[in-house]
């Protein structure tokens, strides 16, 4: 992750791509390989790493009095702007900064972003309340399909192909996701919301009442087979168990054990941000190494590059609409006459990356990179 170039001493071959760490061998003596995506130092990183971060970041907050006050301006900068917007835009990396890739579907890189705007305006011109209560549940979709993603890369990886054990594992990671935002919606108003106040609709508390046996049979599920799968089997998937272990908790103590603005901030978006601009740095590294004509940039340019946008885009939120961060932004400019234009087109970015993350992940180069045959 660290290379610069992407260079083929630091990165192995798609097609060789094996890893047997000295740790875990006593764990995997009938396997003689563990089904990490990317690398064990890099999906550890990743994934736990985020997680041990956002928890981290959760203690801070309940030993200086965070959690019951406002969010302090550095999480917004640290969470928001430079992980949770920033993210949106590496999407630019993976499609619109790549002519190859843009020569793949050009209807559909370019369509989306101009019917995400023009949807957005004639749906922002009837009522700006469905407008953000529309793209809250966009966004809660993604948000939920792409840890679901992670689970389904993780099984790919590792060959698991049987039928009962897509179902424990999906709806493990669903219920993991899902069972916190139904606790969400059946006690409203919490103390922090999506984007706006009120762009949940309120749900009886019958549904948690169903929902919770469900969640907690299926994790209880999930972890018998994943024992009995490492312990007897010798197939143990570490990554995936990290991804539904971290994803159960952080949502969990963010959305439901704590009622807090900040609680929600840090165990929401850190470990959905970080993997995801992981993930798209190493497809470019990984997946374009072998085009002697394409050179990926190196992981500072791409970081900058994504965090000037996000810069940009709340620049224009906060100095055209909001006024709430002078200090970072500079003064107002006062365009709430235009905000029936500005709302929608500073929503294009993030629709677009609901809309297009749904799709550029399912092609055969991602599937083929993350797959079984590349396990040896």
């Amino acid at each position: 992750m660290g290379s610069s170039q992407c260079k083929q001493d630091s990165i192995p071959s798609r097609n060789t791509i094996s890893f047997i760490p000295v740790a875990y061998s006593s764990i995997t003596s009938r396997s003689t390989s563990i089904p990490w995506l990317f690398s064990p130092t890099v999906d550890l990183l990743t994934f736990l790493g985020s997680a041990l971060l956002s928890l981290g970041l959760l203690a801070v907050g309940a030993s200086f009095g965070f959690l019951n006050e406002e969010t302090p301006e550095w999480t917004w900068v640290t969470a928001i702007l430079l992980i949770d917007v920033a993210h949106v835009y590496s999407t630019g990396f993976r499609v619109y900064f790549d002519p190859v890739e843009l020569k793949q579907r050009p209807w559909l890189y370019a369509l989306t972003p101009l019917m995400a705007l023009l949807v957005g305006m004639a749906v922002y011109s009837e009522s700006d309340t469905w407008f953000w209560r529309i793209l809250a549940y966009l966004a809660v979709f993604h948000f939920v399909r792409q840890q679901y993603g992670w689970v389904a890369l993780y099984r790919s990886r590792a060959g698991e192909t049987g039928t009962w054990g897509r179902w424990i594992d999906s709806v493990a990671i669903y219920m993991a996701t899902i069972y916190p935002l139904i606790y969400w919606h059946a006690n409203l108003p919490r103390g922090f919301w999506w984007f706006l106040q009120g762009d949940f609709a309120e749900l009886p508390s019958i549904f948690v009442t169903i929902a919770a046996p469900i969640y907690w049979i299926s994790l209880g599920l999930y972890a018998c087979r994943s024992i009995y799968r490492a312990v007897a089997l010798g197939k143990w998937n570490p990554g995936k168990d990290i991804v539904l272990v971290t994803t159960a908790i952080c949502w969990y103590v963010g959305i439901i054990q704590f009622n807090s603005d900040y609680a929600f901030t840090v165990t929401n978006v850190i470990i959905h941000g970080i993997p995801y601009m992981v993930l798209v740095y190493w497809f470019g590294c990984l997946g374009r190494q072998n085009q002697s004509t394409r050179r990926w940039p190196k992981i500072a340019t791409f970081l900058g590059t994504v965090w000037v946008l996000a810069y940009a885009e709340e620049l224009l939120w906060d100095c055209g609409l909001w006024h709430e961060r002078g200090w970072l932004f500079g003064p107002a400019w006062h365009l709430e006459q235009f905000e029936f234009v500005l709302v929608p087109l500073l929503a294009v970015p993030q629709i677009t990356h609901y809309v297009l993350d749904g799709f550029i992940w399912k092609r055969k180069s991602t599937r083929r990179l993350f797959s079984r045959a590349n396990v040896s």
